[in-house]
């Protein structure tokens, strides 16, 4: 059974905005390979690439991108995690899976070392292990391992500065038992262009917790994907992004339940505030027919601030077995609420504090999955930056 909602119509009596796709397994059944050579140029046509612009991308897409500096990255750990800087060959590189779209398989082809944090089984950490990417002008390929063992609890923060043309690859490996909370944040200026394949690699009975926060940026594009390595594993998948004048940011998801007995939730929420800003958001859940026992939901929301932006937002649904516990999605699109600003202006608080008290309730419960005080602060500080740059 799929689901495609088409363009014009709703899952839950909201606007959406989005068109009819090819099935999940299709594409699914599309090359996955570490090899650029195995992947089409883009020319935009292509369901995968059709509102992105790919001019924007800066070679990252047709080989032109030509790597000469662009990135540092240091790892702050707290003690008893293993922090290394490794070779192409170490056998830990790839286990997550391959990269799906020519711009990943770039990158795999292009990086010269990998950093590789280590979480070692039974391990709690109390503090994060903090990853800064910040960028320093010009091109740059990444990848990042991160592998946190059999019954260990981790919190991870990956925070991106700066200004670069990036194309990376990160590859989560959370071990039967463990528990694995990321949260990816894109801060970047705003001349930057970051495309990244994110792939988590769920154990037995383990959990996986993404947040992913998005800002910056001329244009950002990432794919977070979640498979399962054995039953029992459960998957959360958070996010949020401001998108501004003439930034394009693109989240695309898949979660793929090929496991018996698993979990995945999602929700996205982005604002979005002057002209050409441009979100996309892609939501794909394939529940394969030996995957019995699934539960999964998406949700997507989208708040259009000011005239002149643009969201595409398209969940994708597709359940190959009746044996499940449950699967459904949401996605909506639509104006600031004038009511809920008029019910706060009628007791006496000025329009633009009502507009920022309304944002920041519309994106509150997901901050607050982050769990990290002084990272939340930040996250919030920010959000209000850039609704006092539209009230200027």
């Amino acid at each position: 059974m799929a689901d495609n909602t088409p363009a014009g119509s709703t899952t839950d009596g909201a606007i959406q905005v989005g068109g009819p796709r090819q099935p999940i397994d299709a594409r699914v059944s599309a090359p996955a390979s570490y090899d650029v050579a195995d992947f089409p140029v883009p020319h935009g046509r292509e369901e995968e690439w059709r509102f992105t612009p790919l001019e924007r991308l800066r070679g990252l897409h047709d080989g032109t991108a030509v790597a000469d500096g662009g990135v540092k990255v240091e790892v702050e750990a707290p003690e008893g995690v293993t922090v290394e800087t490794v070779g192409r060959d170490d056998a830990r590189l790839g286990r997550a899976g391959k990269p799906v779209d020519r711009v990943a398989a770039q990158a795999y082809s292009s990086f010269e070392k990998a950093s590789v944090v280590s979480v070692p089984k039974e391990t709690v950490l109390t503090e994060p292990v903090r990853i800064s990417v910040h960028g320093e002008g010009g091109v740059a390929f990444g990848h990042q391992v991160v592998e946190v063992g059999a019954f260990a609890e981790a919190v991870v923060v990956i925070d991106h500065t700066g200004d670069a043309t990036l194309a990376a690859n990160v590859e989560f490996l959370i071990g039967d038992g463990a528990k694995l909370t990321v949260v990816s944040v894109q801060d970047w200026d705003g001349t930057a262009v970051h495309a990244g394949q994110h792939t988590a690699l769920v154990g037995r009975d383990a959990s996986f917790k993404s947040v992913i926060v998005t800002f910056g940026g001329d244009l950002v594009r990432l794919h977070p994907r979640v498979v399962y390595g054995a039953p029992g594993g459960e998957a959360e998948l958070y996010g949020l992004y401001f998108t501004d004048q003439g930034q394009h940011q693109e989240h695309r998801l898949f979660v793929d339940h090929d496991t018996p007995h698993c979990r995945s939730n999602v929700a996205y929420k982005g604002a979005l505030q002057g002209k050409d800003a441009h979100a996309v958001w892609i939501g794909d859940v394939l529940i394969r027919a030996e995957a019995e026992g699934t539960d999964t939901y998406e949700l997507n929301r989208n708040l259009v601030l000011t005239d002149g932006a643009r969201v595409d937002s398209v969940p994708n649904l597709e359940i190959e077995t009746g044996e499940i516990v449950g699967a459904g999605h949401a996605s909506a699109t639509g104006r600031f609420d004038d009511e809920q600003l008029f019910y706060l202006m009628a007791r006496g608080i000025p329009a633009d504090e009502a507009r920022r008290l309304v944002v920041r309730g519309f994106f509150a419960e997901l901050v607050q999955q982050i769990g990290i005080p002084d990272l939340e602060e930040r996250l919030l500080a920010k959000i209000e930056t850039e609704l006092e740059a539209s009230v200027a």
